[in-house]
Formats: structure tokens, C-alpha cells, sequence
């Protein structure tokens, strides 16, 4: 009874379905009026050729020649009589069989049915809602956000501007509030004041609208916007946005601090707390052939190898773990121990290193830009020459032409770092860049997830996800934590020790046997930390670790030993 006293307050709220019904009305008058004139005409006819009928008989008639069931009982015997009926039955068949089922079709039942979609469209959050989180859109980092936030029981709501939209995305189970994402009631439908974050990621417009239109309604809650332009930060500061993401140029960044050349040097790629986090190649370094356990890196460096990866699959240190010339170690310690790497291993190995960038948008540019900085050489391709007005290495053509690629040094180069924001072509690329050169580096971006398998199936040696970077990134600002993203689907995350594990050693807790995660650092509650600690160190119950997995292994370690998380 709800349902349908809601459905109906739709509909009559509705001004195009008041008129559509008013419409309605009217036609059914008129058809009241033709069989009521039809029957007036069929008594006068009748009469003439002798026939008496009631009024009765003569509604009766009326209708069963204008819906063309037919009769044979009343039947007029004078031409006038016979011309009458068929006037009477073309009229019933435009009316009744066209105009009035297109009629109440079109302008009740349509409505009728939208008007119940409606109803089913939340359009404000279940009352006393707390801590949720508010999306503006649910594009590739928003999924991949929702993960996250469903894995660590955060509740949310997908802010949507029409219905259509509200029940597609009801249909595939992701909560919803339907709204203009401008107005200040929408939010206050969504219980902005208990809200734990907004997030928004459309354009930049749209972006700075939304925090404006919160932030005039609440002062504390943060917001996070991503931003495209240096000028469109200014104007969300100015609306009050609480954290800024320039996605395209964390990924830029990102990929250049990916490229590994000739040098073996291990490059930064990320640090936590002093915990500095590096890759570097050991291709004709005195590390090739050795096993992990025989390199004494810890020894000779201080650092520590915490995985390697192999064509592109990340694989956990193991001291049996042989360093091959396809082989990429990652290595955790302080900067110092970092440089002392560099010091022994880093000019081992000499030659130039040469980088093609494939694709001039915003991600290219910034990867060009960090190169530089950085003293690498590249050369940079694109298809459209108002991309890259300003940009003194470039080749303009398509980068699958082969002409192009030996423009651009392809038979030269180290490294290939693919930037375009279209996965198949990524993936295309990769195919094509790998049969030519086996030995070269690739370095591929992605924006969907399920992309990123496929690319490594492709022969990239690294991909990095715009969804899970941006994703991660948001994530650690709710949570208040940081977590290092080494490439897609691996993080480097730390973590209060759980109750569970509090009192066992690093061998007892059995995490990298339960969970796939491997415990990289240990903090004890003076602060000290304990880089690659020894199996028989204590994990205090107020001391953190620092943690090394993939997406599933984290998950599973939560769902394992159940870590307090504050909100």
C-alpha cells in the first residue's frame, strides 16, 4: 500500500504526467461522446426501417461495432443503415484499436511504470546513517574505491543525477541516492553532517560545484576532488576542499620513476614513515646467477629484497630466489642503505639510457617532464600535433607505424613507456613492442583493472592502474594511513599488530603461510623498527607492521586476523 500511495504521489507531483493524464481525460470524453451519438443515430435509423430497441441495445450495438467483434443479431437491412455501420466501425478501429491504446500507453502507462522506478530510486539515506561515504561518480576509480570500501566495512552511497542511472546501478547492487549534485538538499537527503568523506571525481567544473555546495553545508566534512589543471586547484582550495588528486600526474611521475636504465642503480619509487621502498635491475651486475640467500645485499648494503619481479608477476623474497637478467628486485631500507646500494651495485653497468614515450596527453607530458628532470633522454610520440605544441622531442604519427618507431629511436631505446588512456590500445602496443624487441623494458599504463592481466599477458613488464592508484590514494586519506602502491594489484601497507598475533614471534604468526602477505618491517611500541626482522621477533600488541601483498593477500590477512581498524 506504501508502494502504491508513493507511485501515484510521483506521478500526480509529476507536471508533464498531469498534463498527460488531463489528455487522457479528454479523449475518453470524446469517445463518450461518440458512442453516445452513434446510439442516438442507430435509434433514428432503426425507427425508419421499423426496428423498436431499447437504449440499452443500442450501447450494446454501438460498441460491438466500433471494437469489431462483430454481431449478427441487430443488423441494419437499408443502404443508410449499412453505410452508418461502417462509419461506425472505421471509427471505433482509429479510436479504440489506435488512438486510445497508443494514448493510455504513452501517457499513463509509461509514466505509470517510470513513476514506479521511481519509488524504487532511494532518493536520501537510511535514517541515523554514520561514517558513510559519499561518491559523485562511479567511474573506474570509483569501483575500484567501492571494493575497498565494502572489504574494510565502510558503508557508502553513489550519488547519481537521474533514475536511469540509479537503477543501473541498483541492478549490479551498489547503493544509491538520486539527486541534482548541486543542490544543497541532496546532501542534506544524504546525511552530510555524519558523513565520514565526500568524494568527487568528475570534471573540473562539476568538482569545484559540488565542494562549494558542501562545504556551505558542513564545515568538517572532508572532500576530495580530482583536478586535471594547476589553475583548478587554486579554485578548490578557495571552495574548500580538503585533498586535491592530480591523478594524471601521480601516474605520470610514477611511470618515469618505473624506467630502469643502464646504470642498475635502484630507483626510488615510494616511502613510508623513513622506510624508503626501490627497484632496481641487476642485469649484468655480480648479482646474476646468485640466489638471494648468496648476494649478502643485507650484509654488504643494509638493504633488504622484499620481492622480485618476474615478466611482470610479483613474487614474494625467498632466499632460494635465483637474480636472473629478467629479474627486478625490490628493496626496503633507510636512504642511506639506498645509496650504499647505489654505491656498490648502481655503475656497474654503463651505457645511455633512452626512453620512448608513447602518447602526448596530460600522463605523457608529465612523464616526459619527470625524464627530464631526472637526465633521461627520451623522445615522445603522438598522433595529434596540438598536444604537443610545446614539446621539443616529439614525433607526430601512429606510434603501430614502424617508419614512426624508427623516427623516434625505437631501435635504440631501453625502455617504452605506454600512456594512452585506452586500454586495447595499450594492450595492441604491447603486442607490437614486444615482438619487435624481446629484451626492451615496458612500461604500460591501464585505467581499468582487468586490463592489467591482460597487459602482463602481453609481455609488460610493469603496469600501473589510474584505478587503483587513485583508489589507494582516497582510501589512505579516509583511513588516515599510508600505503605504497608498487604496481598493479601490489601494495606495500602498514597495520596495528592484530590481538591475534599479539606475543608470537614473526615464524609463529604464519602470516606469509595463512595470507600470502609478508611481514617486511616491524615497529615496536618505542617507535624502532626492524626492517626484514628475524623470525624470532616479537610482535608487541601495541606495535605495527608493515606489510608486502597483493590486493587479495591483504584482504585475506584482514579477513584472517581481524586487525583493528580506527574509523
Amino acid at each position: 500500500m506504501k508502494s502504491i500511495v508513493a507511485i501515484i504521489t510521483t506521478l500526480t507531483g509529476m507536471q508533464t504526467s498531469r498534463y498527460n493524464l488531463i489528455a487522457l481525460l479528454k479523449l475518453v470524453i470524446v469517445l463518450i461522446l461518440l458512442v453516445t451519438g452513434f446510439s442516438i443515430v442507430f435509434h433514428v435509423l432503426m425507427e425508419r426501417e421499423g426496428q423498436h430497441h431499447s437504449w440499452i441495445t443500442g450501447f450494446y450495438w454501438t460498441l460491438t461495432v466500433m471494437s469489431t467483434l462483430g454481431f449478427g443479431d441487430i443488423t441494419f437491412e437499408s443502404d443508410a443503415g449499412r453505410a452508418f455501420s461502417v462509419i461506425v466501425l472505421v471509427t471505433g478501429v482509429l479510436f479504440l484499436l489506435v488512438l486510445l491504446p497508443f494514448t493510455f500507453i504513452e501517457f499513463f502507462y509509461a509514466p505509470w511504470m517510470a513513476a514506479q522506478e521511481a519509488a524504487k530510486a532511494p532518493t536520501h539515506v537510511p535514517p541515523k546513517t554514520k561514517r558513510h561515504v559519499i561518491l559523485t561518480c562511479y567511474g573506474p576509480v570509483g569501483k575500484m574505491l567501492v571494493q575497498l570500501l565494502e572489504e574494510s566495512g565502510y558503508e557508502y552511497f553513489v550519488l547519481v543525477p537521474t533514475v536511469h542511472d540509479a537503477l543501473e546501478l541498483r541492478a549490479q547492487g551498489v547503493p544509491t541516492v538520486t539527486g541534482d549534485r548541486v543542490d544543497p538538499e541532496t546532501y542534506r537527503r544524504c546525511n552530510i553532517d555524519t558523513a565520514a568523506m565526500v568524494i568527487t571525481t568528475l570534471d573540473d567544473i562539476a568538482n569545484t560545484n559540488v565542494t562549494f555546495t558542501v562545504r556551505e553545508l558542513c564545515e568538517n566534512v572532508p572532500i576530495v576532488a580530482s583536478a586535471t589543471k594547476d589553475s583548478v586547484r587554486d579554485a578548490l582550495e578557495l571552495a574548500g576542499v580538503t585533498h586535491i588528486l592530480r591523478l594524471e600526474e601521480m601516474m605520470g611521475k610514477a611511470l618515469a620513476r618505473r624506467v630502469i636504465g643502464n646504470d642498475a642503480a635502484a630507483h626510488i619509487i615510494g616511502e613510508m614513515e623513513g622506510l624508503i621502498l626501490a627497484e632496481a635491475s641487476p642485469a649484468r651486475t655480480t648479482l646474476l646467477g646468485r640466489t638471494l640467500g648468496e648476494s649478502n645485499l643485507r650484509t654488504e648494503t643494509g638493504v633488504t629484497v622484499v620481492g622480485l619481479w618476474v615478466r611482470g608477476q610479483f613474487e614474494p623474497s625467498d632466499p632460494a630466489s635465483v637474480i636472473s637478467e629478467h629479474t627486478m628486485l625490490v628493496l626496503a631500507g633507510t636512504r642511506a642503505q639506498v645509496e650504499k646500494y647505489n654505491e656498490v651495485y648502481g655503475q656497474q653497468n654503463s651505457g645511455d639510457t633512452r626512453v620512448v614515450i608513447v602518447g602526448g596527453g596530460r600522463v605523457g607530458r608529465v612523464t616526459s617532464a619527470t625524464l627530464t628532470e631526472a637526465g633521461v633522454e627520451w623522445t615522445l610520440i603522438e598522433k595529434l600535433p596540438e598536444r604537443v605544441k610545446n614539446i621539443k622531442h616529439k614525433v607526430i604519427g601512429d606510434a603501430s607505424d614502424f617508419e614512426v618507431l624508427v623516427e623516434a629511436g625505437m631501435q635504440e631505446a631501453t625502455s617504452v613507456v605506454i600512456t594512452t588512456h585506452d586500454d586495447d590500445i595499450n594492450i595492441f602496443l604491447t603486442i607490437f613492442y614486444r615482438r619487435l624487441r624481446h629484451s626492451m623494458q615496458i612500461i604500460s599504463r591501464c585505467t581499468a583493472k582487468m586490463s592489467a592481466e591482460r597487459l602482463h599477458r602481453a609481455g609488460s613488464d610493469l603496469v600501473l592502474s589510474y584505478a587503483s592508484m587513485g583508489a589507494n590514494t582516497i582510501f589512505n586519506v579516509l583511513r588516515g594511513r599510508d600505503t605504497v602502491l608498487l604496481a598493479e594489484g601490489v601494495n606495500i601497507f602498514p597495520v596495528d599488530v592484530p590481538p591475534s598475533l599479539a606475543g608470537k614471534t614473526v615464524a609463529g604468526s604464519a602470516v606469509r603461510s595463512t595470507t600470502g602477505c609478508s611481514i617486511i618491517a616491524v615497529e615496536s611500541r618505542n617507535g624502532e623498527r626492524a626492517i626484514n626482522p628475524h623470525p624470532d621477533t616479537l610482535l608487541a600488541g601495541d606495535g605495527k607492521l608493515v606489510l608486502i601483498g597483493t590486493l587479495d593477500a591483504e584482504k585475506e590477512f584482514f579477513d584472517t586476523f581481524k586487525p583493528v581498524i580506527e574509523k
